[in-house]
Order: structure tokens, then C-alpha cells, then sequence
């Protein structure tokens, strides 16, 4: 049964009038957390939408590059974004739900942020309104300054920083930028991230991260 399918089923278990915050009391297992990180993914992002605003075709087009959604799964995805967009409850409670659920895995949870802030910057503004916004989920999530500085490296405009994105001070010395970068990419490697539960929509942000990796690297090593 595909993710979607199992999304569908999730979805259709809510009574009526049920906020989509409920579907979370019943997505506790392995196998259901893959669907509620999906969950968690569209919906934070929706309510990221409300930080600045608005929506852009850019930010829609990001959300597809991590997701790949079939025709047939379009409603679904939809759906979810609207519920999640139109409901009263604020963020607070997707996120800190998710970080419940994810909390023995706190690099499932960076990769989550690191979602948020690539679909933030995908039409090229930081709106003060996101940037707040994803601090306050990096609060929640419990990801550290380091960490969060990195992923607003490696994505967001007027903060790229190539020592950052490494996580390394300015100035190491270049065997040390090499070590440090082979410990990333070692980390983002699809085998050990599956080998540490990562769900795959997880996977492909990192394949994001990787390529900022790389690049932070090259353009240090020159």
C-alpha cells in the first residue's frame, strides 16, 4: 500500500468536523509515522503559507521537488494543505506533535525544518513573518543554534555562509574541511539514512542538503 493510499485511509478515519491535528492520535507506530511526517510536512508548510501571506508558484514548485504526487493523490495533498491552512489552531501543536513522535530520531526533525526553510526561500524573499516562524519550530523541534544556522545557510537568501553550511568556524584548516565534509556526506548517504528509519520524503531533502554541501566545500577548497 502506497503512503498516500495510507494517507487516504487517515484522512477518512476523521468524524466530521474533526481538525486535522486528530489524525496524529492515531499515527504512532513505524510504519504510520512515514505517513505523519507527510502530514507534518504539508501542513507546517501551510501554515508557514499565513507567515508571509501568501503562496507563490516557486514555493508550490519546491513542495513538488520533495514530494512526488500522483494525479490520482492530488486531492489528498490538497486537502490536507486546506485544512491545515483554514484551521484555527496555530502551528504549535503540528509541530510539537511531530517532535513527540520524532523524538528519539532528532535528525528526522532537522530534516523536516530543513524542508520548511528550502520551500520558505524557493521565491527568493525571507519575509520576516518565515523567519520567525521557523525559529519557532527550531525551538520546538529542539534543533540547536549550529544546526539551524546551517540550514538557513543552505538555503535562505542573504545568509549563505559556506563555513556555516559545514558547520565548521572560518578559517579551519583544509583537512579538517575535508574531514568534516566527508562526515556529512557519509551521514546523508541513502543507505544510512534508511538504515536509521529516515522516511523518504526525508531523503529527498537531503538530497538538497547534499548538493549545498558539495558546493559549500568546493567553494572553500577553491
Amino acid at each position: 500500500m502506497s503512503i498516500w493510499s495510507r494517507i487516504r485511509e487517515a484522512l477518512s478515519a476523521l468524524a466530521t468536523g474533526d481538525p486535522l491535528s486528530a489524525v496524529f492520535q492515531h499515527l504512532t507506530t513505524p510504519p504510520e509515522k512515514t505517513v505523519a511526517f507527510t502530514i507534518a510536512v504539508i501542513a507546517l508548510g501551510a501554515k508557514m503559507a499565513k507567515a508571509d501571506g501568501r503562496v507563490t508558484r516557486d514555493e508550490i514548485s519546491a513542495f513538488r521537488r520533495v514530494f512526488h504526487i500522483a494525479s490520482e493523490d492530488e486531492a489528498a495533498a490538497a486537502r490536507i494543505y486546506n485544512m491545515a491552512r483554514t484551521e484555527v489552531a496555530g502551528f504549535e501543536g503540528y509541530a510539537n506533535q511531530v517532535a513527540r513522535m520524532f523524538r528519539d530520531r532528532p535528525l528526522v526533525l532537522e530534516d523536516l525544518l530543513e524542508g520548511l526553510a528550502f520551500i520558505a526561500a524557493a521565491d527568493g524573499e525571507y519575509h520576516p513573518g518565515e523567519a520567525a516562524y521557523l525559529e519557532m519550530v527550531a525551538g520546538i523541534f529542539g534543533v540547536g543554534e549550529p544546526e539551524f544556522r546551517a540550514i538557513r545557510a543552505r538555503h535562505l537568501p542573504g545568509e549563505h555562509d559556506p563555513w556555516a553550511v559545514l558547520g565548521l568556524e572560518p578559517g579551519r584548516p583544509l583537512e579538517e574541511v575535508r574531514a568534516r565534509y566527508r562526515t556529512l556526506v557519509r551521514e546523508l548517504h541513502p543507505d544510512r539514512m534508511i538504515a536509521r528509519g529516515v522516511p523518504e520524503e526525508a531523503r529527498r531533502m537531503a538530497e538538497q542538503r547534499l548538493a549545498a554541501i558539495t558546493a559549500a566545500y568546493e567553494e572553500i577548497a577553491g
